[in-house]
């Protein structure tokens, strides 16, 4: 698979105002991962903060991801810099940096993602270059993967104007769970103050030409073209555990 051609491509729809669809993925097994990559997805966030999934799983899950021609993210349990190196040196092509707040901050994380002369990520034979074999090629890639703001906290909204601005963002996606519980509202999607809140932050993105991303956790086609319908264009469609819950749930047969 060539990568540089797929980033290509999500961030050539991204500029035409079209929607990249993925998915993510929480359970640590390569099995799952090659099923999810050959589903027919832009993209597999795999879930380095709330799921079981460890660093050095990585390598073994981008590569089942590639099989079906999908591109592997990884959403960083933190976004430290040295978790930045070791995700994209396993094979990501790109990072999901949940609770980013300030704009210094998103910039930490850019130039932590990138070799120089980009950023500041160290070089070296790994994974990512089939361990030297791909260097030259893999240089070009090194200098821009795909980048993606998690916005978590009301408080974020005065400083989400600057944070649209870092260089290298390609998306930013709402956490709507740790958004909702930043207000008081745990949970309550449909609360007139969480809406007003999305909105803004979608409006936002929108005068940046940035995509604004969100999650449809449950699986249902029609709530996917609902929020690109709204303006989302980089959307997760649901979970690996949830797609396994709800087939499971509509498996037997009625009592």
């Amino acid at each position: 698979m060539n990568k540089l051609d797929k980033l290509r491509a999500i961030r050539q729809a991204l500029a035409a105002n079209g929607a990249s669809i993925g998915s993510w993925m929480q359970i640590p097994h390569a099995s799952v991962a090659e099923l999810m990559g050959d589903a027919g997805f832009d993209w597999i966030a795999i879930d380095l903060e709330h799921g079981s999934i460890s660093l050095h799983q990585l390598p073994d899950l981008c590569r089942a991801i590639e099989l079906g021609n999908t591109l592997p993210l990884v959403r960083l349990a933190q976004g430290g810099l040295s978790e930045c190196k070791q995700a994209l040196d396993a094979g990501a092509a790109g990072v999901i940096v949940p609770m980013v707040e300030t704009a210094d901050q998103l910039r930490r994380v850019a130039a932590a993602c990138r070799w120089p002369p980009a950023g500041t990520r160290g070089v070296g034979f790994s994974r990512a270059n089939l361990f030297g074999k791909r260097f030259a090629d893999y240089q070009h890639e090194a200098q821009a993967p795909l980048l993606v703001a998690m916005i978590e906290h009301v408080g974020t909204l005065e400083h989400l104007p600057k944070i649209l601005s870092v260089e290298g963002l390609d998306a930013i996606f709402i956490g709507p769970y740790d958004l909702s519980a930043s207000m008081g509202l745990t949970g309550r999607f449909d609360d007139p103050d969480f809406k007003a809140v999305t909105g803004r932050i979608r409006t936002l993105a929108d005068a940046a030409s940035i995509a604004c991303g969100v999650h449809v956790v449950a699986p249902s086609r029609e709530e996917l073209a609902a929020r690109i319908n709204d303006g989302y264009r980089f959307v997760a469609h649901s979970i690996d555990a949830v797609f396994l819950s709800s087939s499971l749930r509509n498996a037997h047969l009625p009592a």
